[in-house]
């Protein structure tokens, strides 16, 4: 399941977006943070601008980003997806390390576990269309999937 985040919005960077998924986010940081008290949310990963990855939860373990979501004619994603942040927003374009680093990522993951195909690379926005838009227009989902077929 891919997504884009950035906190505050349109901002990247900074220690923010991994302080949410560590539930350590200094509210009183920034005025837009106040909307996510209380939230408790969480992914797999988190893939930076520059590429670099962060690994939040265990791949065998659930993560809590999908929402209220179905996939696959399947209801509670979060038990059966793995949740891949991109540092990004929707009208922003990702980036090519970004793109690099997804690929490398997915191949992995194709490789470890049969159920996950080029072919079942979903965004927030399929999962959960009424409520989310992510990763948004500017996502290359041609090449996201090419890419996770490749041997690179």
């Amino acid at each position: 399941m891919l997504h884009g985040i950035s906190l505050p919005a349109g901002t990247f960077g900074g220690d923010a977006v991994i302080n949410l998924f560590l539930n350590q986010l200094n509210f009183d940081a920034h005025p837009s943070f106040c909307s996510l008290k209380g939230i408790k949310v969480s992914a797999h990963f988190l893939i930076r601008r520059d590429g670099e990855i962060f690994q939040f939860v265990p791949v065998t373990m659930r993560a809590w980003h999908a929402g209220i979501s179905s996939c696959l004619g399947r209801t509670a994603v979060n038990d059966f997806s793995i949740g891949v942040e991109l540092e990004g927003t929707d009208a922003n374009p990702y980036e090519e390390a970004q793109y690099r680093s997804l690929a490398r990522l997915n191949q992995s993951l194709i490789r470890e576990f049969p159920a996950v195909t080029a072919g079942h690379l979903f965004g927030h926005s399929d999962i959960a269309p009424d409520r989310k838009s992510d990763p948004g227009p500017c996502f290359d989902w041609t090449r996201c999937r090419r890419d996770a077929l490749s041997s690179s």
